[in-house]
């Protein structure tokens, strides 16, 4: 009998071990480990180069300004409901300029890299962060008519983002059409967070809305249209004595405000961050109050 316990405890304890060891990688291949699933070539190799390095030499630049033949954007900043908000509003000729990329120019899991070294990395002149595809394992994923990932996201009520070829804006619900479709509607980027701030000029969100169990004063991310190739882009600071962070119902009236169509809400809080003319202009908070950028999957930006 003792023999027949000392056999079963010892089976039982290779069993846990097993157990705890496949469960221990599962979250590190969830939370930590980098999978490269499919590789992006970088702007910076591509004909487009010359183009960028070209209208940089004749563009007009100043710390709060950039403008050349195709590109227009200016930056300002102010302070509302206690919380300092940058605006940038950005012209272009052709919504080519409107863009998007992937950290380390790879989509894949746990695949992350700071807002400004992404943005280096294509000669971004505007960056900010964008929806941090990589913190789901589901929802669509679209960026530059390619579709990445076509699993429904287990929370589509949100709705998220299209960007179509001809630079105009639509809230769509993963729930209601495929990514295919999608792509052959001419959807070129597909962001997926929300929600949607304001839809055909009015605010779409509640007063007391929230992003799960976020905290209702946050640092924010968004982007909105006016016009055709004219976009407001908004980011701002939080968790701070000096920038207390907005609301989604206060960055949505900030939105308005500027007359947007329709506005959309990126990744938030310590994924919030600027970036232009190369550097950062807000202060990002990782890990609580701490002044620094979070590494994240993918960016929006301007440039060539």
């Amino acid at each position: 009998m003792m023999k027949f316990l000392k056999k079963y405890y010892a089976y039982a304890s290779v069993f846990g071990l097993l157990l705890t060891g496949s469960f221990t990688y599962s979250m590190l291949k969830t939370f930590v480990l980098a999978e490269t699933i499919s590789t992006v070539a970088t702007t910076s190799t591509s004909p487009n180069t010359a183009t960028a390095n070209q209208a940089a030499k004749t563009a007009t630049v100043t710390d709060s300004s950039y403008k050349d033949d195709n590109i227009s954007i200016n930056l300002s900043e102010s302070t509302v409901n206690s919380t300092q908000v940058y605006v940038a509003d950005v012209t272009v000729s052709s919504s080519d300029y409107l863009k998007t990329a992937f950290a380390q120019n790879a989509f894949g899991t746990n695949v992350t890299a700071k807002t400004s070294e992404t943005a280096k990395n294509n000669n971004a002149i505007l960056a900010v962060n964008g929806d941090y595809y990589g913190a789901n394992s589901t929802g669509y994923v679209i960026r530059n008519g390619v579709v990445y990932r076509d699993t429904v996201r287990e929370d589509s009520s949100n709705g998220d983002l299209a960007i179509y070829k001809d630079g105009s804006f639509k809230i769509i619900y993963e729930d209601q059409i495929s990514a295919d479709q999608l792509v052959k509607d001419g959807v070129v980027n597909l962001l997926a967070f929300g929600p949607a701030l304001v839809e055909n000029g009015e605010i779409a969100v509640g007063t007391n809305e929230e992003v799960g169990q976020a905290m209702a004063s946050n640092p924010r991310t968004a982007i909105g249209i006016i016009d055709a190739n004219h976009y407001i882009i908004v980011v701002s600071d939080g968790r701070t004595s000096e920038s207390k962070g907005l609301s989604l119902y206060q960055m949505a009236e900030v939105m308005k405000s500027y007359g947007v169509k329709t506005a959309y809400n990126l990744d938030g809080g310590g994924s919030s961050t600027l970036y232009f003319n190369s550097q950062v202009i807000n202060k990002p908070t990782t890990g609580g109050n701490k002044i620094s950028e979070r590494a994240v999957s993918d960016i929006v930006y301007i440039g060539y």
